[in-house]
């Protein structure tokens, strides 16, 4: 007879004794707040600029917390996905998606609690994603001063006075 943790395994004709598997218990994947620290690291690893972070949990269900980071050209954007990817794949973490890969001046990460924005500064301003969450909770990850919500952003004055 074999104990709990052998089984018998045929082999060439005789029988071997060879130990079941042991069931690993992986630790638990970091999330919330634990894998913005993580995200944010990795962005500044790679020198991204102006990263800032954002809660939006009780604005809507479908993440926790937006980053926005700003890249100087299209290949620091690449660095900054690959590095963030390969940050959170090292703790277990899949990524549920991965928007506008290539040239793209825009490009998210989506880890289902958090959601990354990667963004060349022109895009950053154009889409203005700071104002369209305003009132959500935000804190900035180091000095950005450029796209804070008291700062107004050229491409609004000039279509302002525009208007005028």
């Amino acid at each position: 007879m074999t104990s709990n943790n052998e089984s018998k395994v045929k082999r060439k004709g005789t029988f071997k004794s060879a130990p079941l598997p042991e069931k690993v218990l992986a630790a638990e994947p970091p999330k919330g707040d634990e894998l913005v620290k993580i995200a944010v690291a990795a962005l500044e690893d790679v020198k991204a600029q102006d990263v800032l972070v954002i809660d939006v949990r009780d604005k809507q269900s479908i993440t926790d917390y937006m980053i926005i980071a700003t890249g100087t050209s299209n290949r620091q954007i690449g660095a900054m996905l690959d590095k963030v990817r390969e940050a959170v794949k090292a703790l277990g973490i899949k990524p549920l998606g991965e928007e506008g890969k290539g040239d793209s001046d825009w490009v998210l990460l989506d880890m289902d609690d958090v959601i990354v924005h990667m963004m060349t500064s022109n895009a950053r301003q154009f889409y203005d994603l700071e104002r369209l969450w305003k009132g959500a909770e935000q804190s900035r990850a180091a000095d950005g001063k450029h796209h804070s919500p008291e700062v107004g952003h050229e491409h609004f004055n000039k279509l302002n006075k525009d208007q005028e």
